[in-house]
């Protein structure tokens, strides 16, 4: 049986993609630089803010010192996060049919603790989870399949009764590794790659496919045999 799903934030669960690229504009008309577009901040979203940044930094003047600019970006995006994202499609119902089933759920994102529970919170998306892994809730971040090893622990769960839901390379490179099943949506954030070529075990159209297969399968295991 499923009894944990796990799910990516950015691109997965919310478009965040117009309030990330408001705050890095803001954050690079601070010192003098031209705005990105929209399109190519998200093909930066997936690692972090920190990569992020790091992107962003290039198209500032070189002596600008690194903490200048990451300092300026937190201030914005803390003003902008939760402002214009918004939940994907068929993602509220589907988080409260999964709780209402007694499925427990998770977050793993990359994305600052910080920013995390802002966007959470702003979204009304806080108590449909059981655990939330930010990027600096641990030593490591996804790819590394602690953060996975770290939810089913903690939930007291299996590799085998636990899927992932995301919509990158790194999802499903960070579910693989750990050996749980991966599922991708097609329409998030992939660094412009096309996320069916990342070797997930199922692309679906959105994430109501979790509880159609909740419901349709006479045995919702992912990888045990039914009995």
């Amino acid at each position: 049986m499923i009894r944990l799903v796990m799910y990516d934030l950015d691109g997965t669960l919310l478009d965040t993609a117009s309030e990330i690229a408001g705050a890095v504009n803001l954050a690079l008309a601070d010192f003098g630089a031209q705005p990105v577009d929209e399109a190519v901040v998200r093909s930066w979203i997936g690692h972090g803010t920190v990569r992020l940044m790091q992107q962003a930094w290039q198209k500032i003047d070189a002596e600008t010192e690194w903490d200048e600019v990451m300092a300026a970006f937190t201030k914005h995006y803390r003003q902008t996060v939760g402002t214009t994202s918004r939940p994907y499609p068929y993602v509220m119902e589907t988080l409260g049919r999964l709780k209402d089933m007694g499925i427990k759920q998770a977050v793993v994102t990359n994305k600052e603790t910080q920013f995390t529970r802002r966007v959470l919170e702003k979204h009304g998306l806080g108590d449909f989870f059981d655990l939330v892994v930010s990027g600096d809730t641990l030593p490591v971040r996804k790819p590394d399949p602690a953060v996975i090893h770290h939810c089913l622990r903690t939930l007291d769960e299996t590799v085998e009764n636990s899927l992932f839901v995301g919509d990158s390379d790194i999802d499903v490179a960070t579910a693989n590794s750990a050996g749980v099943q991966c599922w991708v949506v097609p329409y998030g954030y992939n660094a412009g790659r096309d996320v069916r070529l990342a070797g997930a075990d199922r692309l679906i159209d959105d994430v109501r496919a979790v509880i159609d297969f909740m419901e349709t399968s006479p045995c919702p295991a992912l990888t045990a045999r039914c009995n």
